[in-house]
């Protein structure tokens, strides 16, 4: 199976999607570029950790929810980082 990476532009809004989800989820406060960058690093880090299972997300809505999910463990991170409860 092929799977077609997301251009720029929809990357940029999947991640604005995923990463104010994930803000939701986790009750966290941030703005919207703040977003848009969980988002989207949230995505590179969930595929690569997806991708030593042998598991690959394609397509928009794959990109979403590896969005969501890699958005969620960049909060968890950085808040055990701060020294504050997930």
């Amino acid at each position: 199976m092929d799977i077609q990476p997301v251009g720029w532009l929809t990357a940029i809004i999947v991640g604005a999607l995923a990463g104010w989800i994930s803000e939701q989820i986790m009750k966290s406060h941030q703005g919207l570029l703040m977003n848009i960058i969980m988002g989207i690093i949230g995505a590179v880090v969930a595929n690569a950790l997806l991708a030593m299972f042998g598991i690959a997300l394609g397509g928009v809505v794959g990109y979403l929810i590896a969005g969501i999910v890699g958005a969620c463990i960049l909060i968890a991170i950085g808040r055990m980082m701060r020294g504050r409860t997930v």
